[in-house]
């Protein structure tokens, strides 16, 4: 249902109207949903379930946060220290205003494309920040999108800081990465990599690799879904990168 009004909504009210009053739709919704059972870590609000998407993901219906974006959450917040410096691409926007709510950090989203509201417009194969800039970096589905995803990963490690950490998650499949240069159709993209705008399909053990050859070191997250499911979090893997 959320699918359907979602596209039907974005078929006739302009974009940017969307964005601006989201919080206020946001809450009206939230009221169908109110209880004591779950609880979105991000906006802390307090459920009675979660809203389901077609593809089974439980989004918060106070912020839309995805299961990803809770994880994630969970992983930084413990992070964060004053004068953190933060970089942030392609945001989702539950997380991009929990971190423009924080006092005393320095935070830049950016987003190259322009899908995400977003502060900077950085190419991340070229990114125009100083070296050493970032204490951490927040890379959750991007590098599936980049020709050049190894130039990529030389940038996030150029701009991160020693002792920083960068957390990256893109689709993984079993066994090797899947990547053909002579695939360039958006329909055979869909067909090969399962999304119109990507560009390979990584395995967690290759892109750890790679990561590792821009100098990386590298810890794989696994995690499974809690018993309680008290914040909504599901099955996945992601990659810690750190600069040492």
């Amino acid at each position: 249902m959320y699918e359907l009004l979602k596209k039907g909504a974005r078929g006739f009210i302009p974009n940017q109207w969307l964005l601006k009053y989201e919080p206020f739709i946001r809450r009206i919704i939230t009221l169908f949903y109110w209880g004591r059972k779950f609880q979105c870590n991000i906006c802390e609000q307090k459920l009675s379930k979660f809203q389901l998407k077609n593809n089974k993901d439980k989004m918060c219906p106070a912020c839309g946060s995805l299961p990803r974006n809770r994880r994630l959450w969970s992983l930084v917040a413990p992070l964060l220290n004053p004068n953190s410096n933060i970089l942030h691409f392609s945001p989702s926007r539950s997380l991009s205003r929990k971190f423009n709510t924080l006092e005393n950090i320095h935070y830049i989203s950016t987003d190259f494309e322009e899908e995400f509201p977003a502060l900077k417009h950085h190419d991340i194969t070229a990114i125009d920040e100083p070296d050493a800039s970032f204490d951490l970096i927040l890379c959750y589905h991007v590098l599936e999108h980049i020709d050049k995803d190894k130039k990529a990963m030389e940038e996030l490690f150029r701009v991160l800081k020693k002792g920083g950490h960068c957390f990256i998650q893109t689709p993984f499949k079993t066994g090797e990465i899947y990547e053909n240069p002579e695939i360039k159709s958006p329909e055979d993209k869909k067909l090969h990599f399962g999304q119109e705008d990507h560009v390979r399909i990584y395995s967690v053990e290759g892109l750890e690799k790679r990561l590792q050859q821009a100098g990386f070191k590298t810890t794989i997250k696994s995690f499974t879904p809690d018993p309680d499911d008290f914040n909504g979090f599901k099955q996945e893997e992601l990659i810690i990168a750190r600069k040492v």
